[in-house]
């Protein structure tokens, strides 16, 4: 498989870069094994069954990206940070440009919040803050943006209606660098709705992180090596998925980070608690053992994720529906409308 088996023209004028309003608005396009229909999530009740079980990942985003000022004697460089993941010796933040940061260098971003560059690598550098806890989270709350991608980030500024907007109505553990999109669609009243006609949710985290950006760089995509995310499956979620399995009804994952990490809980046949890293790629050939279909956004040209959903589907049935969302008018990616996959 090499990497331009997984490209396709997309104009422009269809990458969205603010949500539908109000978020069931958007449009859905469902494809049931070759058949493709054109609804709306909000369509959702009349497409479901009872019985079926949605995966929802809990997890919430955090105001991820800083800007500020680089203090050293006798110069000050404006810096932008991109926080990636927390260790005990700080956090792995990507930077731009990173060929400013030093070891020893501090970075100011507000009256409550600086950092020291611990060490700086080729892509990436590590900061230690002046501030942890509590203390950190709201100070970081009063300074940082919500982390847009890079192809809504190039288009427009990131502003306060975002920090709704980016969040999705189930989130509860924060950690996450980016938003799990399809989820984004959601609000209570459509899960109410659901939950009333039958419809089961158990929720799962992972932790979304900013390598979800990161392009394929071979192009011989089984060589690609996936970042690595942490992620919680406990024993409750575990027995729920597996006792829907068990009674014939379906599990479908609302986003790819959902699919990825019961999947990475279910190596062996079923799904089993899990808690870790995951760092688990998923492309024509794998074999699911928890999926049962999938409801995500349209994703990038070259991605792993447009790879993970045509090993859901197949290649061909996916080259027919993403030619489908283009000729019809689909908006694509993180703020985009949705799709419903059911091999």
């Amino acid at each position: 498989m090499k990497l331009d088996d997984f490209d396709f023209d997309l104009p422009d004028h269809l990458i969205a870069t603010r949500p539908a309003r109000p978020r069931t608005s958007a449009r859905l396009l469902l494809a049931e094994g070759d058949a493709i229909s054109d609804r709306h999530v909000f369509d959702l009740p009349s497409i479901l069954r009872p019985g079926d079980r949605l995966i929802l990942n809990n997890t919430r985003v955090i105001p991820a990206r800083l800007t500020g000022m680089r203090l050293r004697e006798g110069a000050g460089a404006k810096v932008e940070i991109t926080l990636m993941e927390p260790s005990a010796e700080g956090w792995r933040v990507m930077a731009k440009p990173l060929r400013k940061l030093n070891p020893g260098d501090v970075v100011r971003f507000s009256d409550d919040l600086s950092a020291t560059v611990a060490e700086r690598g080729a892509e990436d550098a590590r900061l230690v803050f002046d501030r942890t806890g509590e203390d950190f989270d709201a100070a970081l709350r009063a300074a940082g943006a919500m982390p847009l991608p890079p192809y809504i980030a190039t288009r427009r500024a990131p502003d306060a209606q975002d920090n709704e907007d980016y969040q999705t109505v189930f989130a509860r553990r924060s950690g996450a660098v980016a938003a799990p999109t399809a989820s984004l669609h959601f609000d209570a009243a459509l899960l109410e709705a659901l939950r009333a006609m039958g419809v089961d949710f158990t929720e799962v985290t992972l932790h979304v992180g900013a390598g979800t950006f990161l392009p394929v760089k071979v192009q011989d995509v089984t060589t690609h090596r996936m970042h690595a995310e942490w992620g919680e499956v406990t024993p409750e979620a575990a027995a729920e998925i597996n006792a829907t399995k068990a009674a014939g009804g379906r599990v479908i994952p609302v986003g790819t980070t959902a699919l990825r990490l019961i999947e990475s809980a279910a190596r062996s046949g079923r799904v089993e608690p899990w808690t870790g890293e995951t760092d688990i790629f998923i492309y024509p050939g794998f074999r699911f053992h928890a999926t049962d279909g999938l409801m995500t956004n349209f994703h990038l040209p070259k991605s792993t994720l447009l790879m993970l959903v045509s090993a859901l589907m197949g290649k061909d049935r996916i080259d027919r529906i993403y030619a489908h969302a283009v000729n019809t008018g689909y908006r694509f990616f993180s703020y985009g409308d949705a799709s419903l996959l059911l091999p």
